[in-house]
């Protein structure tokens, strides 16, 4: 995510390669981006904070508190925080800093093709200029929304952020659906991918509930109804819902951990 952010904003034109320094601890992995990107890639991650207005954090869960023990009261008060990290909450980022300029952010997977959509939200200590910059960023992965409660930051990991693991299963099935028809893979694929994808786009296009377009093209008797009836009764939108439910108490235990860690630590 920290490399589809990167190509973002410089393909966007709204940072130049000079104004941008990542940190990695491979050293082959910090040659590949200068060399892709022309940034400055170095090993420690105060280096490459130092000299940055925003700094975001990209890393793994499991390796956060460890960063932000590297970076604890290393940053300036003019300086910000951007935590895309995934259950990681704004209090546990703070703590670990020591600092109160934080924003969180949850893209997805897509937006490594800038067709992403990033829920996020930050503190008050964060400047009007500073929120500009980051919905800037922000909006060069994909759509952006800003959100006023954290809370809802979390359930927007469990729909929007989770949401492509969802989309993927349901059109990796089609396509096992098609083979099992008698199309190659292939066409299978291709069949399966477009379908998904006019659909979604009629469904922007006309701005109407999904319901209602579902049933201009169900017709009494015909394969539509049919096939409904067998999703309906084998309980699909109950399976979805619980699915994204409980990707939700899976976000807010991974909080609460974090939260109990960076206590801990402090």
């Amino acid at each position: 995510m920290a490399e589809a952010m990167i190509a973002g904003v410089l393909k966007g034109g709204l940072l130049s390669p000079a104004q941008v320094h990542a940190s990695h601890p491979r050293a082959s992995r910090r040659e590949e981006l200068s060399a892709r990107y022309g940034v400055e890639a170095v090993a420690s991650n105060v280096e490459a904070a130092e000299c940055s207005e925003i700094v975001v954090l990209t890393v793994k869960p499991q390796v956060l508190r460890g960063l932000l023990g590297e970076l604890r009261g290393a940053l300036k008060p003019e300086q910000m925080a951007l935590s895309i990290v995934a259950g990681a909450s704004i209090n546990a980022v703070a703590t670990g800093l020591l600092h109160s300029s934080i924003a969180r952010a949850m893209p997805n997977t897509p937006a490594q093709i800038g067709q992403g959509m990033t829920v996020w939200t930050a503190t008050p200590q964060v400047q009007p200029r500073q929120r500009e910059h980051v919905q800037a960023l922000l909006g060069a992965l994909g759509k952006e929304l800003w959100v006023e409660d954290e809370k809802l930051l979390d359930m927007a990991t469990a729909l929007s952020g989770t949401g492509p693991t969802y989309v993927l299963l349901v059109m990796e099935a089609l396509v096992d659906a098609g083979v099992h028809m008698g199309f190659s893979r292939r066409v299978s694929q291709e069949l399966v991918q477009q379908t998904m994808l006019g659909s979604v786009m009629f469904a922007q296009e006309t701005n109407r509930h999904p319901a209602e377009l579902r049933n201009m093209v169900t017709s009494p008797g015909g394969t539509s109804a049919e096939a409904i009836y067998q999703m309906e009764k084998g309980g699909l939108r109950t399976v979805l819902s619980r699915a994204v439910y409980a990707a939700y108490q899976r976000t807010i235990a991974l909080s609460e951990a974090a939260d109990r860690a960076m206590t801990k630590g402090s």
